[in-house]
């Protein structure tokens, strides 16, 4: 079983025995009974069953062995994975998600270490910041300027550096790219975002491709308790069942808007993967679900326009079932070479006229 639509709809399932139930229980308890140390659960913090069969699809799909490692939200799968590399300098995109770069910067001042940002997508600039590096942290696309890593390159040079190599494959997902098979150590997922996919859950995973290192991110995970509900990971589980139509219908409506925005005389600017003028597209997922934007009219005329939609969605985050829209530039801890004007797009799975024509009205009405 190795096409990902049937991973999704197959895998995790309860055994096909007659009177089974199709999907799996949810298990709500926090311990269990075990007498000294015999085989089976103990302790809910340790292991649940509600959370395995989330995290065997999930390992299914990325092309691992070891089962996916389910966490309390995305950032917490991320401090995990840059905990799991020895104290020392730590190589980033300068566009990662903002909170990626807070925790890495505070690891590394705490452990007299160094955060170096790079523009991910200059290959030259990353490999020569790798010398002495304990961890590279690639993001491709890069959130929110949807920047281009060569992930094989990199993932070459930072292991002939000794680093190891973290993929945040949250915006790409496991359909769009599999960062194991171009070489990275570890790969981190808010599923949160295009996984569960319906913005009714906060949850994080984290997947490795050897034993010791799965074994080192388990213990983190445990030790420090940021783990999840088996609630969370039950609908987690079910959301991801339909992503690979999801995922077709969003990433369709993404390309299609990209491509009539780049036309629109009130746009000063677009980016998406697809676009023909796209730097590095032949580095390009699959699929990418999220566009940016700049109106015409600067910060002012962009705000206007996210407040001018009826049917997008003013609102943070990603990947859900409804299309959503947001400066990011309005948050402080932004990175300041965002432009001020940009917007996050996130592309749901309406239909794709009515979402062009609720953006053409809101270009409109942002420029009075």
């Amino acid at each position: 079983m190795t096409n990902p639509a049937t991973i999704l709809a197959q895998s995790g399932r309860p055994e096909r025995i007659q009177g089974n139930p199709v999907n799996p229980p949810v298990v709500f308890s926090s311990t269990y009974r075990n007498s000294g140390t015999a085989p089976g659960n103990i302790y809910a913090r340790w292991d649940n069953e509600t959370w395995n069969p989330f995290e065997k699809t999930l390992a299914a799909l990325e092309g691992t062995d070891y089962p996916a490692l389910v966490h309390a939200s995305g950032m917490a799968a991320m401090t995990t994975a840059l905990h799991a590399a020895p104290p020392g300098k730590i190589v980033a995109p300068r566009h990662s998600y903002h909170a990626s770069l807070i925790v890495a910067q505070e690891m590394t001042e705490r452990e007299g270490g160094q955060l170096v940002t790079v523009d991910i997508a200059n290959t030259e600039e990353v490999v020569a910041a790798l010398p002495g590096a304990s961890a590279v942290l690639i993001e491709s696309p890069t959130n929110p300027m949807l920047e281009l890593a060569d992930i094989p390159t990199i993932a070459k040079a930072a292991h002939e550096a000794g680093a190891l190599v973290i993929v945040d494959n949250t915006f790409a997902t496991p359909l769009g790219q599999q960062p194991f098979i171009m070489g990275a150590d570890i790969v981190v997922h808010s599923a949160t975002k295009y996984l569960a996919g319906h913005s009714d859950v906060v949850l994080g995973a984290v997947l490795a491709n050897t034993e010791e290192l799965h074994q080192r991110l388990w213990d983190y995970r445990t030790h420090t308790g940021a783990i999840a509900g088996p609630m969370e990971a039950w609908l987690a589980l079910r959301g991801m069942r339909t992503l690979s139509l999801r995922f077709e219908r969003i990433t369709a409506n993404a390309a299609e808007l990209a491509r009539r925005l780049s036309n629109h005389p009130l746009v000063e600017a677009v980016a998406h993967p697809s676009l023909p003028h796209h730097p590095n597209k032949e580095r390009a997922p699959k699929g990418c679900g999220v566009l940016t934007v700049r109106p015409t009219g600067g910060a002012e005329a962009a705000d206007r326009l996210v407040e001018a939609t009826e049917l997008w969605l003013p609102a943070t985050s990603l990947g859900g079932v409804e299309s959503s829209l947001e400066r990011r530039r309005r948050f402080a801890d932004e990175a300041t070479t965002v432009p001020e004007d940009l917007l996050r797009l996130s592309t749901g799975i309406e239909d794709m006229e009515d979402l062009w024509e609720d953006l053409d009205r809101a270009l409109t009405r942002s420029q009075a």
